[in-house]
């Protein structure tokens, strides 16, 4: 069984997203935890790349990476929270350990008896234009709600920020 550079470029990218998401759930500072979102999302995109996917590894680098991440900074900065950190116990590491071992057991089984057919397709012909013709024509609904429940949520971050404002004041002129 000889490796082949896709093979190692496949490894070093999916690693890469599972470390991201691994050092998500555990840094404890929520700008470093989006800074480590934001590295999977990158390693996502470079996955999406090798499977000749280049529009959506793009679509991925510039929304979910630029957009996504710049919205959910703004909602921690408007939003007043506790930085208490939590001490996890020796019984929830060993817990949350045996959940991911289990997923991954899962995932292999379910990939490893995975049966694509033997028809060979063509990925990366015209996919921009396929993915257009989905999303605008079948998925058009949904594209649209998606980009209303967007825009409720930045309203409604900025309506909570302003109102926790308006409280401090009141507050400082009280205490004056």
């Amino acid at each position: 069984m000889s490796i082949s550079g896709e093979f190692i470029i496949f490894l070093l990218l999916a690693s890469s997203a599972i470390a991201g998401g691994v050092l998500m759930l555990n840094l404890t500072k929520v700008v470093h935890m989006v800074v480590a979102l934001v590295f999977t999302f990158i390693s996502i995109a470079g996955i999406y790349v090798m499977l000749s996917a280049e529009f959506v590894a793009a679509v991925q680098i510039l929304i979910y990476s630029g957009a996504i991440t710049i919205i959910m900074l703004f909602g921690i900065m408007l939003t007043r929270h506790n930085d208490e950190s939590e001490t996890a116990g020796p019984l929830r590491k060993i817990l949350v350990g045996l959940g991911v071992l289990g997923f991954a057991v899962v995932m292999y089984l379910g990939v490893f008896s995975l049966d694509l057919g033997s028809e060979p397709t063509e990925l990366h012909v015209d996919n921009t234009e396929k993915i257009g013709m989905a999303i605008y024509a079948k998925y058009v609904i949904p594209f649209e709600l998606t980009s209303v429940l967007l825009l409720v949520a930045l309203v409604g971050a900025i309506i909570l920020a302003k109102r926790d404002n308006e409280d401090e004041e009141e507050e400082e002129a009280n205490k004056e």
